[in-house]
């Protein structure tokens, strides 16, 4: 029985009724294998009695057995509330029952119970409100081995799911069948799937845990690179006819490097050439273009796609938001409609009449570079002949959207760009059957944006800091967590704050709003106008993140910095210290910060190096569902941790990669989990190619 199939409901166990069901439905358990996967957060070793009074005098927990001596209540109407008397024989501890009076008629006076939890000197006696109490037979002692404990959700007991946990391991686990191939699991030194799923819900020591998670970690690191290996293994075996040029199209990308008001970073020479040479083989590039806010990733890219539109090819750049898409397409006219470049927009909003045209001349030909949103890849768009599909910040975008467009139009080459700078940890857990292009270096003459942070209520400080940047004909955003006013939270929001600006803190100076519940031409409008100078200000959403390039706003202001994300922060501080001026970034704080909220914007303090930032946002985040898996309907990864196993994400890489390209003997005929596996990753069936 492989543990994958295993679909029963969880509810075939017994103590499951309906309301357990539905709270264990809240934690994403659904069935038997969903229960059995699901890691414990920690583990509690109850191994040894610990009495009262030991505990009280060494600090640690109790672990101990002992008899009710008696019930008392304290408090009124809904208020009151059950204490519950323990003696162990070495002391009374009173066990404060908030909201738990159940257990009045679970454990009476004189029963004999089993206590665990941490005590305190309160009131003049020996008190817990933290404890777990069961019922102990007689001449039952403490010791209760090493016990997990589980993420857990209202209305859910330990003790309920360490109850279940234990049923589905012995009525299923224990029969579970090994989906690894037996010589890569001798050749790791992994246990056994069954004795796996015993030690984490029922380990025999604290290694014995340990070795268990590390060992359904490696699993599933094994399953996601055979899915990353096989899709690079499919790409390289989709041939690609190469024309060797268009008439008349011929040094396209040397005209526009000789047109440039200033010469490309040695990275960017580096990274255009590494692009050229992949458009020029054999098999469909792949390839990921990282580089921090500001790099010149767009330059490059217009750069490959003069590479494609000289070969007689067609090229589409897709971005996530029509704002990016927009900021694009006036590049593109700005640095390629001079060198005769065919271009055209399209997004979701474009009207019949005009669209009509649009998708005639696409496919026809008459189109070199289309620009726009996920519409690039509606049913409707064809293309002559698609040569390269770019897809701008990848991230935002699901694996089968960018799928999608490539697979418009035979067989274009893919290059992927994202101003979030990837973990190398992560990058090669989901991106590595791509080849990778990083630009470090920023272009000369740009300065470090210099950030400040300041406390809320302090904010007046910072605003007349702007009002002198606004003087000598700057600008500046304000940014805020929330659109409008909301019930539920006392954080500032963009509508209110665009109003007090306007009214109190810059009056007669003309400001904008934007955010995105604005109809697309309104917030075209008001980033046309703010490009133009015309707006001395911008109040806005998260909704500028990205596709925003004003040279001449030189400062950002973050309000409830805290409740961005890191890589929200790095992105918007990007918007600013576009010129050769110097730039300030405002992080405007409120006093409840959490520890990873400190840790967020001490990085912020400490360094404008969006790689570096990459890492610290990887470690304080975790890996959670990694970016492109959740969409891909892939695995989900709730053992393994990129970071803290990257051992045995070399090793996995290692086995996956021997077994798709130069050992498939590795799959033995009962290992038809991992043939199926191999099938859902080609992305590229032959049914859908395109060809």
């Amino acid at each position: 029985m492989y543990l994958r199939e295993l679909t029963q409901s969880v509810s075939t166990l017994k103590g499951a009724g309906p309301s357990i069901c539905a709270r264990l439905a809240r934690l994403g358990i659904y069935t038997v294998a969903d229960l059995l996967l699901r890691a414990p957060r920690d583990y509690e070793d109850r191994s040894r009695a610990v009495s009262f009074r030991e505990a009280l005098k060494t600090g640690s927990p109790a672990n101990t057995v002992g008899v009710v001596a008696a019930h008392d209540w304290f408090g009124y109407g809904r208020s009151r509330t059950l204490k519950i008397l323990v003696d162990d024989g070495s002391a009374t501890a009173s066990l404060v029952c908030f909201n738990r009076a159940f257990l009045a008629d679970r454990h009476p006076p004189g029963s004999r119970v089993r206590v665990t939890g941490t005590l305190a000197l309160r009131f003049n006696e020996l008190q817990s409100a933290s404890f777990e109490i069961e019922a102990a037979a007689e001449g039952q002692g403490p010791e209760a081995g090493i016990l997990p404990i589980y993420p857990l959700t209202d209305g859910l007991a330990q003790g309920t799911v360490r109850r279940l946990a234990a049923r589905a391991l012995s009525e299923y686990g224990r029969r579970a069948e090994d989906e690894l191939p037996v010589r890569v699991r001798e050749l790791r030194g992994l246990p056994h799937k069954a004795r796996a799923l015993e030690e984490l819900h029922a380990p025999s020591s604290p290694e014995a845990a340990e070795q268990a998670h590390r060992a359904l970690a490696y699993e599933e690191l094994f399953y996601l690179q055979i899915l990353v290996r096989r899709r690079a293994a499919a790409r390289a075996e989709r041939p690609v006819d190469r024309p060797s040029a268009a008439p008349g199209r011929a040094g396209l990308r040397e005209r526009l490097v000789e047109r440039l008001p200033f010469r490309l970073t040695p990275d960017q020479e580096r990274v255009a050439a590494e692009i050229a040479a992949d458009m020029e083989r054999p098999r469909p590039m792949a390839r990921l273009l990282q580089g921090d806010v500001g790099s010149g990733k767009t330059l490059v890219a217009f750069l490959a796609v003069l590479k494609a539109v000289e070969s007689g090819g067609q090229a589409a750049l897709m971005a996530p938001t029509e704002l990016l898409a927009r900021q694009h397409a006036q590049t593109a006219a700005r640095l390629l409609e001079p060198l005769g470049v065919r271009l055209a927009f399209l997004t979701g909003n474009l009207k019949d009449a005009s669209r009509r045209p649009l998708l005639a001349a696409l496919a026809a030909g008459e189109v070199d570079l289309v620009l726009g949103t996920h519409a690039l890849f509606s049913e409707d768009v064809e293309y002559r002949r698609l040569a390269l599909a770019v897809v701008d910040e990848q991230h935002r975008f699901g694996v089968l959207q960018r799928l999608a467009l490539a697979r418009k139009g035979g067989v274009p080459d893919l290059l992927m760009m994202s101003a979030t700078p990837i973990p190398r940890t992560l990058a090669l857990t989901v991106y590595g059957d791509l080849e990778v292009s990083t630009i470090r270096a920023m272009p000369p003459g740009r300065k470090p944006v210099i950030t400040h942070l300041a406390r809320q209520g302090n904010e007046s400080k910072v605003y007349e800091f702007v009002r002198k940047e606004l003087a000598q004909g700057r600008q500046a955003y304000f940014v805020y967590p929330l659109i409008t006013e909301s019930e539920a939270s006392e954080l500032k929001n963009a509508q209110d704050m665009a109003r007090n600006l306007a009214e109190k803190v810059y009056p007669g100076i003309p400001g904008g709003l934007i955010h995105s519940r604005l109809p697309d031409e309104e917030k075209r409008s008001v980033m046309e106008a703010f490009t133009r100078g015309e707006l001395r200000y911008l109040v806005a959403t998260s909704v500028v993140e990205v596709g925003v390039d004003v040279a001449a706003a030189t400062c950002m202001v973050i309000e409830h910095a805290e409740r961005f994300g890191l890589a929200a922060l790095h992105q918007l501080r990007g918007r600013v210290g576009r010129s050769d001026a110097q730039s300030y970034c405002f992080l405007v704080y409120s006093g409840n910060l959490t520890e990873d909220g400190k840790r967020r914007l001490k990085a912020m303090m400490e360094t404008t190096d969006g790689f570096l930032l990459a890492e610290e946002d990887l470690r304080i985040r975790g890996p959670g569902e990694i970016a492109g898996i959740a969409q891909s309907g892939s695995l989900r990864l709730a053992f393994a941790d990129p970071v803290r196993d990257a051992d045995l994400l070399e090793a996995a890489r290692e086995d996956a990669a021997r077994i798709v390209e130069r050992d498939p003997g590795l799959l033995e005929p009962e290992h038809r989990v991992i043939r199926e596996v191999l099938e859902r990753a080609n992305p590229f069936p032959a049914e859908s190619s395109g060809a």
